[in-house]
């Protein structure tokens, strides 16, 4: 768990340690105090084996580096103050722009518990809320000084900063793990300190420069704006005298409407008089007396057809009841005639031959049924014999 780097299958290590044997199996094993690679020294490959895996995770992306703010207010910077660099950022940065605000958290840059100061930084400016951009750097000094920039807790402190950071860690030769997540590499502090910052006398002068050239641009502009009112007041000049004409126009055509429409009323009026008088000529009223003189002859003579039409159907009723009533079965009961029904069927019975033997008949009469027993059936020739 001490060891700085990892162990793998085929690593050829330097191992010191001591010698002791495993009683139960015979077998003699190496208690391992000290291990280093052999011809890589461990500093480097746990150096290595941690970039590896922190590119995996997609700290170096390029694609999660911000752009740095073009006019900061505020600049925080993480260092040493004993050292050289300190002074060098802040020497650069306020000869670029005298008004600009430094925040400085002073940290321990190599040692043990630098790597956790640096950390502590970027997170306590970034809390702050006050800062625009961050540069986190030191002078130049062997692998071993600028060993903290290589923790992994100082890299994932500057990815998970919300604020750019500006890495300025030793000379341009010098390459840390720093380097490679934060937004921009500057090759010295000093670097770093004139690519945070603009010049404000650049500034200034661009400024300037704008101003003038917005200055003409807005005189060409203003000077075709006054030759094109000039013009649209020429053509109003013209179109106020095509108005005019057009509303004597419309006022004419105004007058020969109203000239129109009174003749047309005078014209409607006069079709009126006359239709109503030849109403009043052809009124229904007179027509209505001359039939109301008629109605009592014309209603003396339909009720006159009316009694004629209605005796001669009684006439024809009469005649077709005394036929129903000859053709009429009950007339034949009333002679002494019967119609016998066999049951429970209620089928008339026309034929001996019907009937058997102690059957159940019904015998209708011109008054009352009789409810009789068949006690023998004879033909034609029998009864006649």
């Amino acid at each position: 768990m001490r060891l700085r780097f990892g162990l793998t299958d085929g690593l050829h290590v330097i191992a010191r340690g001591r010698l002791s044997v495993y009683e139960p199996r015979g077998e003699y094993q190496i208690v391992v105090d000290y291990m280093e690679p052999k011809g890589v020294g461990a500093l480097q490959l746990a150096l290595e084996q941690l970039k590896q895996r922190l590119s995996i995770e997609g700290l170096f992306d390029v694609n999660r580096k911000r752009c740095l703010p073009a006019f900061p207010g505020a600049v925080g910077i993480i260092t040493s103050l004993t050292g050289a660099a300190v002074q060098d950022m802040i020497t650069v940065l306020h000869r670029r722009c005298p008004i600009l605000r430094i925040i400085v958290a002073p940290v321990q840059v190599q040692g043990e518990g630098a790597a956790e100061q640096i950390a502590n930084a970027v997170r306590a400016l970034n809390d702050m809320g006050e800062v625009d951009v961050i540069i986190v750097g030191r002078g130049g000094g062997s692998a071993e000084d600028l060993s903290a920039f290589n923790e992994e807790a100082v890299v994932r402190a500057i990815a998970r900063s919300v604020i750019p950071i500006v890495s300025a860690v030793g000379h341009e030769s010098d390459v840390t793990l720093a380097d490679f997540v934060a937004d921009v590499r500057a090759p010295t502090p000093s670097a770093a300190a004139e690519a945070v910052v603009p010049v404000s006398l650049d500034v200034l002068a661009r400024i300037e420069e704008l101003v003038l050239r917005s200055g003409q641009a807005m005189s060409r502009r203003c000077g075709n704006e006054r030759q094109r009112l000039h013009l649209c007041l020429a053509r109003f000049t013209r179109l106020r005298f095509r108005i005019l004409e057009e509303a004597q126009r419309v006022d004419a055509a105004v007058l020969q409407m109203t000239q129109a429409i009174h003749g047309a009323v005078k014209d409607g009026r006069e079709t009126v008089n006359r239709i109503k008088h030849e109403l009043m000529t052809r009124s229904p009223r007179t027509r209505i007396h001359q039939g109301l003189g008629v109605m009592p002859q014309l209603l003396s003579r339909l009720c006159g057809v009316m009694q004629h039409g209605l005796h001669r159907r009684r006439q024809v009723a009469a005649a077709g009841f005394t036929s129903l009533h000859h053709l009429s079965p009950l007339s034949a009961l009333s002679r002494g005639y019967s119609i016998v029904e066999t049951l429970p069927s209620h089928q008339v019975v026309c034929d001996a031959s019907q009937v058997s033997t102690g059957q159940e008949l019904l015998a209708r009469l011109a008054k009352g049924q009789l409810r009789c027993i068949v006690q023998e059936s004879l033909s034609d020739s029998s009864v006649l014999k």
